[in-house]
């Protein structure tokens, strides 16, 4: 997988991965052209994009779009798809999930499941979580930055939109896109949070402000 997406980077030589969440952001030109100037650029589930009539906040560059089966589509999610990788993340499928395409999956897109072996149950593991055995997983957006750092081990990370990192209690998602919607009880947001913390703690990654 390493190699396929790699292929849909700026250039071989993966330097930063810019990984945006979900989250609202406010306006911020900078951070904006931070995403943009990375060389691989993760979107997850229901992403919005720049618009130039709009104030820049979270750039307008995707690679590799990560989604799972409750993905709610925007006017974003299958623009240019011909461009992009899309991993779908399906951890479902360790307890009750069906191994089916989406019925709403565009017909002639292609996509690629994310192992479970060595994705989803080693973050599992890094988290905490009894995956195994119990119908709890990673948020599709740890499972973008888990996947980043697996895939580029000497990349520096670049996050934004990672709300559990201030709100590990939360209950309810709020979406950049601007619906709402609960926060699943498979998740454990404070121990997402504190992985994506270490990271931060070690210079492994940098949140954009």
């Amino acid at each position: 997988m390493s190699e396929l997406v790699r292929a849909y980077a700026t250039r071989s030589e993966v330097r930063q991965v810019a990984v945006v969440a979900n989250a609202p952001l406010t306006p911020n030109a900078d951070r904006a052209q931070q995403i943009d100037a990375s060389e691989l650029v993760l979107r997850c589930n229901s992403f919005i994009l720049d618009q130039p009539d709009k104030p820049a906040q979270q750039g307008s560059r995707v690679d590799v779009v990560v989604f799972n089966r409750g993905l709610r589509a925007t006017p974003f999610s299958f623009v240019d798809y011909r461009d992009r990788l899309y991993l779908m993340v399906e951890p479902g499928r360790l307890h009750w999930e069906p191994d089916m395409r989406p019925g709403w999956w565009p017909a002639d897109l292609g996509l690629m499941p994310v192992p479970n072996r060595e994705i989803t149950l080693a973050l599992s593991d890094a988290l905490g979580l009894p995956s195994r055995d119990e119908a709890v997983w990673a948020t599709t957006g740890l499972m973008a930055a888990w996947i980043a750092a697996v895939l580029f081990p000497s990349a520096e990370l670049l996050l934004s939109g990672f709300s559990m990192l201030d709100q590990p209690e939360q209950k309810v998602w709020r979406h950049a896109w601007g619906d709402t919607c609960i926060v699943g009880p498979e998740h454990r947001l404070a121990a997402e949070g504190r992985l994506l913390r270490s990271w931060i703690d070690i210079g492994r990654a940098r949140v954009l402000p």
